[in-house]
């Protein structure tokens, strides 16, 4: 993806929201999702998705999504729910659920239906402009955002970050240099993913998670996305001390999901 894709994903995505405000508005959402917590009053919230990736041995996030925009449709059969349940037997740590509808060809019913099919904790894979879709993946049975640190400024990025943290959702901050890790630091970041893309070349070097973990406290979670394909790749993260990687299309592409996680542990 060029910066330029992102911008216009993200333009488009805020497109999309002020649609579902016009459908659902922000204080209905909220009112919701007051109701639906009452019951937990006062109990501490788990974060069930950064809890998964604390493991001895390097976790998987594996990602459930039909196409993207360098690649076109990667899964033209796509039996989202099939596909999640093959990732939990197989051991997932937690899955991405790709969202966006344009681009990526993703739903709010996937994620919707996948968290009613699968206990494993889930990440609504979308591009975050709007505090409004935070509250929405709670509802949507998510226990993650993605907020990406190349569109949003270091004020929003603290402010949406303490907003998944107040209704008990984990935040993924996305990192694709080393200004992007210190805005991440800054903001309050508990997990940061690495993005191996350039955004500007589509080129993939896994080697950016190796230069950037350097700068990540070992008390902050640290994910490695993108152009992850083989058990050499698993192995340097894991070298590296990176204490997940998140893998999509070599997962997608892949008819047999099961063996393809136990071959990229290295089993």
């Amino acid at each position: 993806m060029s910066k330029n894709i992102l911008q216009e994903i993200a333009e488009r995505t805020t497109e999309r929201v002020e649609e579902r405000k016009s459908l659902m508005p922000q204080e209905n959402l909220t009112a919701t999702l007051s109701a639906m917590e009452s019951g937990f009053a006062g109990l501490p919230y788990a974060f069930p998705f950064e809890n998964a990736l604390r493991s001895e041995d390097i976790s998987f996030i594996c990602e459930i999504k039909k196409a993207s925009p360098s690649k076109g449709v990667i899964a033209a059969n796509f039996p989202y729910k099939e596909i999640a349940k093959d990732y939990t037997s197989a051991g997932a740590a937690a899955i991405s659920v790709l969202t966006e509808p344009f681009w990526f060809k993703g739903s709010d019913d996937h994620l919707r239906e996948i968290s009613e099919t699968v206990s494993t904790p889930l990440l609504r894979k979308d591009f975050t402009v709007d505090s409004y879709m935070i509250y929405e993946a709670k509802l949507l049975g998510a226990s993650a955002v993605l907020l990406i640190c190349a569109i949003l400024d270091e004020r929003t990025l603290a402010e949406y970050i303490k907003i998944a943290h107040k209704i008990g959702l984990s935040a993924l901050v996305e990192v694709h240099d080393e200004d992007e890790v210190k805005m991440a630091l800054s903001a309050g970041a508990r997990i940061i993913g690495v993005n191996n893309r350039d955004l500007k070349t589509f080129d993939v070097d896994i080697t950016t998670s190796e230069r950037l973990k350097k700068l990540v406290p070992s008390d902050v979670l640290f994910v490695s996305e993108s152009g992850i394909s083989t058990p050499e790749d698993v192995q340097k993260l894991r070298e590296i001390g990176a204490d997940a990687v998140l893998i999509g299309e070599s997962l997608m592409r892949n008819t047999d999901k099961k063996s393809a996680i136990a071959n990229l542990r290295g089993q």
